[in-house]
């Protein structure tokens, strides 16, 4: 024997309360009721008597406080919300009475908008279809506020066809329409009903209640009576899969949250923007500050680069006598530098150096600058290539051939705006042809770079200083091994001189590397905290993005409600908020990328600092400005996804 197929709705002594802070607010009292597939009820009742209640825990839009639920045999309270949703988007369709079509769509995408939940195909032409059916094929484009209240009515009716529903449920359908529009949607209501689809409305009309074909009637919680005036037509033995089998969103679900995001912000442009506007801060902060840091690292290693930073300086100290220090200063010679290199692979090149203050003078007009006698390892070791003419070679030192090269202060000084290449200068008497100018090195501490004159140091010793001690040997180092060049430096000179190594301080060394070290841990402190700063702007636009979204939520409950409504589940409207609020961040973002790269370059332009804009702080920015729209649009967007349904729909 063929099992008989379960009922279309079954419901078991459901009730509805309230707690009202200690007191029990009783709405519905047990009620039991079975509707048959293809079946026309009207659920009439006074104000206040449950109808719209009942209405709205058949609907799926409200749970009970108890009894039981059943469609087609199953469970329908163990669902959880997304099987939940599912069934709401392909078994139920809703009119309502305030018709709840979304403003900022048009008829075309308001009848779409169930077709995004059930992951329908060929949506636009499948609505069309059905607007052309409730006789609105002229208005697919039409707002809601173009449209008359029937008419707005005939796009929910068609709304609620979208999925091919077995039921719909109307909840007072014609209660702000005229006569001749109620008449037109009960008509519309009559033949959707023959062609299979079960009918629930309420209504306290009876003539309303006169075209369906069982007449239930509610008071106090209660069902009063429920009369059958038309038999029901046989239906068929198909039960319909009312329970969703996969999990997740799909692609349609998550296109048009993007696209929902997109038309909110370009809808409210001035308080988007005003909201962004904290992000674009933040971000053009952390883009010019670390630019700014960027440059000045990038500069100052260049500047460290240019005094030497692979360099270690040896110099005579002050000979000890008992371990106690003279006032008698040791002595080097060009041989003692020389010996340096020999015999070690830590060493690269070498240059012997003696300098003094001498007066140099050129037709008139002197300058008291510092002299410094140097081998050609001076050019390199110290990045002193000639921005115009040349160094000085080998022979011009071996023959002590009175030439030299000009710092850019010395030319300033004794040239102005002549150019000094083959001229010559005087200094101790004696003239000096002009074969270079040194590159711009700037300040270091109290000391002008720029202030000198660098000669061939044979020249200078015999020539200028007429002795054979040199004041210090600078040494290149290879690899970076600086301390291991420092210690067989001072080993070296220790053993060329027979000292103890108790004696060690009777030779100085020094090098840049302290001074590499400090610089980049200033430049890269100043840099975190400017970044700290440009965080906190990011923090405060992450505040204005979370507020704002609460707003957006609060004014959207409605169309929060309506989404549930029509299929959304939990998930579905998180990840709408969350995309709004990480659209709204990201394109502040972008803007602030935008915003800081102008800022950066006006800075340098004014101020003449070197402005270096990387890759990292842009994807760092980009990232952070991202995280910011999650993390603050996660609180709006899970308070938007906890919404049920009814109150959504209810929220004024």
């Amino acid at each position: 024997m063929e099992a008989k197929k379960p009922p279309l709705i079954e419901i078991k002594n459901i009730t509805k309360s309230y707690d009202l802070g200690g007191a029990t607010l009783e709405i519905l009292k047990g009620i039991t009721l079975t509707v048959e597939e293809g079946d026309f009820v009207a659920v009439m009742g006074p104000s206040g008597s449950g109808k719209s209640t009942l209405m709205h825990i058949l609907g799926l839009f409200d749970r009970p406080s108890g009894g039981e639920y059943h469609i087609y045999g199953q469970d329908i309270l163990s669902f959880n919300d997304e099987q939940t949703a599912f069934l709401r988007s392909k078994m139920i369709g809703f009119v309502f009475q305030q018709y709840n079509l979304l403003a900022r769509l048009t008829s075309l995408e308001n009848v779409m908008l169930p077709l995004i939940y059930s992951n329908g195909s060929d949506r636009a032409d499948k609505a069309k279809e059905l607007l052309g059916s409730v006789g609105l094929a002229e208005r697919l484009n039409h707002h809601p506020n173009q449209l008359s209240g029937g008419q707005q009515q005939r796009v929910a009716i068609a709304r609620a066809l979208v999925n091919s529903p077995k039921i719909i449920f109307a909840d007072e359908p014609t209660g702000n329409l005229s006569s001749s529009q109620a008449q037109e949607i009960m008509q519309i209501l009559k033949d959707l009903n023959k062609k299979g689809i079960s009918i629930i409305l309420v209504t306290h009309e009876p003539a309303v209640a006169e075209w369906a074909a069982r007449n239930i009637m509610i008071k106090d919680g209660q069902i009063i009576s429920d009369v059958r005036k038309t038999p029901l037509a046989a239906a068929d033995k198909e039960i319909p899969q009312i329970k969703k089998t996969k999990a997740g969103l799909s692609l349609a679900e998550i296109k048009e949250n993007f696209l929902s995001a997109a038309k909110f912000v370009l809808i409210n442009k001035a308080r988007s923007f005003l909201t962004m506007l904290g992000i674009i801060i933040g971000v053009g902060s952390i883009i010019a500050m670390l630019a700014i840091g960027r440059g000045a690292q990038d500069s100052m290693a260049q500047r460290i680069k240019s005094l030497g930073a692979d360099v270690v300086y040896i110099m005579p100290g002050l000979i000890q006598i008992n371990g106690v220090s003279s006032n008698t200063p040791r002595k080097m010679t060009i041989e003692d530098a020389y010996a340096l290199k020999a015999n070690t692979d830590l060493v690269d090149k070498v240059d012997p150096m003696v300098s003094g203050s001498f007066l140099a003078e050129h037709n008139g007009k002197n300058t008291l600058t510092t002299i410094t006698g140097a081998s050609t390892a001076y050019e390199e070791l110290q990045n002193a290539t000639p921005v115009y003419g040349r160094f000085f070679t080998n022979k011009e030192n071996d023959n002590m051939s009175k030439v030299c090269v000009l710092g850019q202060t010395v030319v300033n000084n004794i040239f102005g705006q002549e150019n000094p290449i083959g001229q010559y200068v005087r200094i101790a008497g004696k003239r000096f042809l002009v074969v270079g100018v040194l590159p711009v090195k700037g300040a270091t501490g109290f000391r002008d770079a720029d202030d000198i004159i660098v000669v061939p140091v044979n020249t200078a010793l015999k020539r200028l200083t007429g002795g054979i001690y040199i004041s210090s040997a600078a040494i290149k180092v290879k690899n970076n091994k600086i301390l291991e060049a420092e210690k067989f430096a001072l080993l070296t000179m220790l053993s060329r001189y027979r000292l103890p190594v108790s004696q060690v301080d009777s030779f100085r060394t020094r090098n840049m590397a302290d001074l590499v070290t400090m610089l980049e841990t200033t430049t890269s402190t100043m840099t975190i905290l400017l970044g700290v700063v440009a965080c906190i702007s990011l923090l405060v636009g992450g505040i204005g993005i979370m507020n704002i979204m609460l707003v957006s939520v609060s004014e959207r409950t409605a169309e929060i409600g309506l989404r549930k409504a029509v299929g959304a589940t939990k998930n579905s409207v998180l990840l709408q908020f969350l995309i709004e609020a990480s659209g709204l961040s990201l394109t502040g973002g972008i803007l602030g990328i935008i915003f800081g790269v102008i800022v950066s370059l006006a800075v340098s332009k004014v101020t003449g600092w070197t402005i270096t804009v990387t890759v990292f702080s842009i994807l760092l920015s980009v990232g952070f400005s991202a995280g910011v729209g999650v993390i603050f649009g996660f609180l709006p967007a899970r308070k938007a996804s906890q919404l049920s349904p009814i109150e959504a729909l209810r929220y004024e």
